[in-house]
């Protein structure tokens, strides 16, 4: 089992009555509540648990993409996967993504990714969302009926400009280019691993069979909920004769790991509420335009989960005990996190965990504290978890001797810092 150790920036500072003064977290979200001067140590904290948790041995560190957000403070990824890729060594850096339809031109995703590449030493997963509403067609202005055939021409022209060796034209419907010739190129070839974060399309499921990428299920709301959707996926894959390795699967959870687990509902209670209560709060209006999901999808019954979350009128758990009788968090002492995990492994047969360790107004000691517990007493018994698979889909980086030497960011001399 591959265990990531994936971040989304959330501002850490919404007020108290955030719910009750302001309609949404996304989108409209007012500007008199963002300080830049607290923004400058809270981007500072977040980058350096990114290398903590590089440091802690997780397989990955992940990063994505959100717009006009409190939840997320990353409109740029590749910016802090750039200084991830210099200041750690071994880490796989899974950039979760980039939504291709806001990229004018697509060519830039190309280029960016590959510098991400060629500075990691070939450790990048390149993630390929379609995005949500809210980034895409609201913060973002695109058409919702055209957004996936954007977004599905965007992929092509990035995946010929680093596969084809000589320039060559693009003429498609949304983007045109006489001179394509992408420098850098990448590390990997024939190009980094693709991974699709998704929320549920069924021809999301079909392309990432047809194409042989990774579906990625990023749930806020755990593994419980999650299983509808993951069923689905496998169903599909069995219609499509694809095999069940577990691999061919992401899925995204919320974790918390104390010395026993009432400290851990106490340690985490804040933190948890305030994600599941302010960075989750999501005017209904923002949720659904008019033809972003597909007839296929909306006949099969599938509701996205940020639908789900705008859904004021669905009575959701925000008080840290619901949020764990519900599946949202996994918490408790390693022993009790393990057999959950490994009961969410099974039942969603999903073999790359992207491990939400900090989450909502958590603090960077308490982040280290469950970013460490959960390496050193949980990591060991689930790294061979699914050894009997082939994981297809992971980085293949260069070899230690072909690689830069950065001294000045050893793991020890961090930890003198």
């Amino acid at each position: 089992m591959k265990l990531m150790w994936f971040h989304l920036m959330p501002y850490t500072e919404l007020p108290d009555d955030f719910k009750q003064k302001h309609p949404s977290v996304w989108v409209d979200i007012h500007s008199s509540l963002f300080d830049p001067k607290r923004a400058h140590l809270m981007y500072n904290d977040f980058m350096d648990e990114l290398e903590y948790a590089a440091d802690c041995g997780y397989d990955a560190i992940c990063v994505n993409e959100h717009h006009s957000n409190g939840y997320g403070l990353m409109p740029s990824p590749n910016l802090i996967a750039a200084s991830l890729a210099r200041r750690t060594r071994d880490a796989t850096i899974c950039v979760m993504g980039n939504s291709l339809a806001l990229y004018n031109p697509p060519t830039r995703v190309a280029e960016e990714f590959a510098m991400l590449d060629v500075i990691s030493g070939g450790r990048l997963i390149a993630g390929f969302p379609v995005g949500t509403p809210m980034d895409d067609c609201f913060a973002y202005g695109t058409n919702p009926s055209q957004l996936r055939a954007r977004y599905l021409e965007a992929h092509d022209l990035v995946m010929k400009a680093w596969q084809e060796t000589d320039t060559f034209a693009f003429n498609g419907r949304y983007n045109q280019q006489r001179y394509v010739n992408i420098w850098p190129r990448p590390v990997q070839q024939p190009h980094p691993p693709v991974w699709i974060p998704g929320g549920g399309s069924i021809e999301t499921w079909q392309w990432c069979a047809e194409k042989d990428y990774v579906y990625c299920y990023l749930s806020y709301f755990g593994h419980k909920v999650g299983k509808a959707t993951m069923d689905g996926f496998w169903a599909e894959m069995d219609r499509l004769g694809k095999d069940r390795n577990p691999y061919r699967a992401g899925f995204a959870q919320t974790v918390a790991v104390a010395e026993s687990r009432d400290q851990a509902m106490e340690m985490y209670r804040d933190a948890a509420e305030y994600f599941f209560g302010r960075c989750l709060h999501i005017d209904p209006r923002f949720a659904a335009p008019p033809g972003y999901s597909t007839e296929a999808t909306i006949r099969f019954g599938l509701t996205s989960q940020v639908s789900a979350a705008a859904a004021r009128s669905m009575a959701r758990p925000t008080e840290i005990q619901d949020l764990v009788d519900a599946g949202y968090i996994l918490i408790g002492t390693p022993k009790q996190v393990t057999e959950q995990i490994v009961e969410l492994a099974e039942n969603l047969n999903v073999g790359n965990l992207m491990l939400l360790l900090q989450f909502g107004n958590m603090n960077k000691d308490l982040t280290r504290f469950n970013t460490r517990m959960f390496a050193e007493k949980v990591m060991p018994t689930l790294k061979n978890f699914y050894a009997e698979w082939e994981h297809r889909w992971w980085p293949k980086p260069m070899q230690p001797a072909q690689r830069a030497i950065v001294p000045a960011f050893t793991p020890a001399t961090r930890a003198a810092e």
